[in-house]
């Protein structure tokens, strides 16, 4: 059986042909390395975790379909976190000739005829435990628990799963974002102490972001990052502004400035929208079928972002709410598709497979990382080498953190605070999956109540990728931005880094070319321009990001180097000339003068 449903077992190379989701007809090579260790230790428990879009479902049913075939399991019980994954666990191993019921309810009490086990989510299991347990006791099972991170969302859902699976004779654990937010234990994860004394899980095998990259299993990611200027009412009716992701300003002001932004009636989504359909456009000149999806906070929203994208593209998007029992089907059709755009309320975040997506607008106030993980993989997984991925997002530092750190590897852990202030990158989950994939909780409400947002206006501000920041800023429409929207859709990571920086250096011999000789000549005027001592100090800040990205020198080191060619004191103090001339040896540096 699986010498045919899955092409032998000769190592293949690390990108095969494209295949139905699921059911790639050869091992990728992470695959047959994870398959190997499996096979060699024949564990009960195994915990393999590798990023979105790498092909963990293949991987699962090569696992199921040769512990039939050996008669060391004889029913296979798939627990998912949503229902429309269940359909999609079941069409996959139906293609291998697994029989799976996505349709099995709890009140059902036996599966259907002819099928070898069911597909359930994880609410599911936890509302009746003994139901499972003793199905799982019936027969020598294996199960295969999907994003098992959710195991862990509440006491009860991991209760029931031990409850329910303490029986099966082997237990296979999946996830592409081995952390939670919180600190709940995960059912059937190993958990080692590390040398400072906090329990950390442990995977038997891992395959991270930047092994999927380097190997073109998965696309590279540009992060397109918009500022601008916001400005709401609050609720003692005090007019307030700032500019989107200004560093020096609160977390609240932060909050609802980013709020302000998404707000469907000022200028930023609308601004940013119409920047990320030029950029699918693009994209679609090599890749005809490439889609686009928006994540909204609510149904509200959503509806709004829809009717914004028909003015800009004459086509009316795929709306998907939560509360529509026709979205799957939905989604299905889209994926199979060629429309341009589609927008969801969050429940895209996780687990759905529209290969296609190749553009997102991420509008929704939601910041942990699990939910920016899941919700970036969606655009990640690839079907031929050279597709590039972009995503949209507010300049704020919450989300800069999570999009410079794609490529980090990170451990649940047991024994720390349930708040950190740190980088915030460890916040509590704000709901359970179920809640999660539904419009924001009542609180948030009450909080969309605490100000009314009054205008906002979008600026182009930045390229995230691979670690390095790249752009000098702009508005929108300008030069600036369509240099970034203009990048082929087409190119591997490394020509994406070279493009990017000669992007970066033309747009820099702008900046330049823009000054006036006779300016350069004259005297430093007598009282400082310090908004334009700001905007330099902003432009070479970016400009060191980037040339550390690129040799991977501290930002500290790179700042030291230029103080000493240059002359002058540290950033803080130089004057005009001083900065203009680390901005020009910094250049120098690109372009590979000494």
């Amino acid at each position: 059986m699986t010498e045919t449903l899955f092409g032998g077992p000769t190592l293949p190379p690390a990108y095969p042909e494209r295949a139905a989701w699921g059911t790639a007809p050869k091992l990728r090579a992470w695959q047959q390395e994870a398959l190997d260790l499996y096979l060699k230790n024949s564990p009960r428990d195994f915990l393999a975790v590798a990023t979105p879009g790498a092909g963990k479902t293949t991987f699962a049913l090569r696992i199921a379909s040769t512990l039939i075939d050996s008669g060391a399991v004889n029913r296979v019980t798939i627990v998912a976190p949503t229902d429309h994954l269940k359909r999609q666990w079941a069409d996959a191993a139906a293609r291998v000739g697994i029989a799976i019921d996505p349709n099995f309810k709890n009140s059902d009490g036996q599966h259907g005829r002819g099928f070898i086990g069911v597909a359930v989510t994880y609410a599911q299991v936890a509302s009746k435990p003994l139901l499972h347990r003793a199905k799982t006791e019936a027969a020598r099972t294996l199960v295969i628990l999907d994003e098992i991170h959710h195991g862990g969302e509440a006491l009860s859902w991991g209760d029931g799963l031990r409850e329910a699976f303490d029986p099966a004779v082997r237990r296979l654990s999946l996830t592409g974002t081995p952390f939670r937010s919180d600190t709940s234990p995960i059912p059937f994860v190993e958990y080692a102490e590390d040398r400072d004394g906090i329990r950390r899980s442990k995977a038997d095998y891992t395959y991270g972001y930047g092994n999927a990259l380097r190997d073109h299993v998965v696309r590279p990611v540009m992060f397109m990052a918009y500022s601008g200027q916001m400005r709401w009412r609050t609720s003692a009716g005090e007019e307030m502004a700032a500019s989107l992701g200004e560093a020096a300003v609160t977390k609240d002001i932060t909050s609802h400035a980013w709020r302000t932004a998404l707000n469907p009636a000022g200028e930023w989504i609308p601004a940013v929208l119409a920047g990320a359909d030029k950029r699918l456009s693009e994209v679609r000149r090599t890749v005809p079928d490439a889609g686009g999806l928006v994540i909204a906070t609510d149904h509200e929203d959503a509806r709004a972002y829809a009717g914004q994208l028909k003015r800009i593209t004459g086509e009316s998007p795929t709306v998907i709410l939560s509360d529509d029992a026709k979205a799957s089907s939905k989604i299905e059709e889209f994926s199979a598709g060629d429309k341009r755009w589609m927008v969801a309320v969050r429940m895209v975040s996780e687990g759905v497979d529209v290969p296609r997506l190749s553009v997102g607008v991420y509008a929704t106030s939601t910041s942990t990382p699990l939910f920016f993980a899941q919700a970036v993989g969606r655009f990640v997984r690839a079907r031929k080498r050279g597709e590039t991925a972009s995503v949209f997002l507010p300049s704020v530092p919450q989300l800069m953190a999570l999009a410079n750190s794609m490529e980090m590897e990170r451990d649940h852990a047991l024994d720390r605070p349930e708040k950190e202030d740190g980088d915030g990158l460890f916040n509590p989950e704000d709901s359970l999956m179920d809640e999660a994939n539904r419009e924001e909780k009542a609180s948030d409400s009450l909080t969309k109540g605490k100000f009314e947002a009054l205008d906002s206006q979008a600026s182009f501000d930045r390229v995230l990728f691979d670690g390095g920041e790249f752009g000098t800023g702009g508005e929108v429409g300008s030069d600036d931005e369509l240099d970034f929207l203009g990048i082929p859709g087409l190119l591997d990571a490394e020509q994406v880094g070279t493009l990017l920086r000669q992007r970066q250096h033309e747009q820099l011999n702008r900046k330049n070319r823009k000054v006036p000789a006779a300016a350069a000549e004259s005297q430093a005027p007598a009282v400082p321009d310090h908004r334009m001592l700001m905007d330099l100090r902003n432009e070479l800040a970016k400009n060191v990001a980037a040339w550390s990205a690129r040799t991977g020198t501290p930002h500290g080191v790179v700042h030291t180097k230029l103080r000493t060619v240059c002359g002058g004191p540290p950033v803080a103090q130089a004057n005009e000339e001083q900065l203009k001339s680390r901005l020009r040896k910094l250049q120098d540096w690109f372009v590979g003068r000494k």
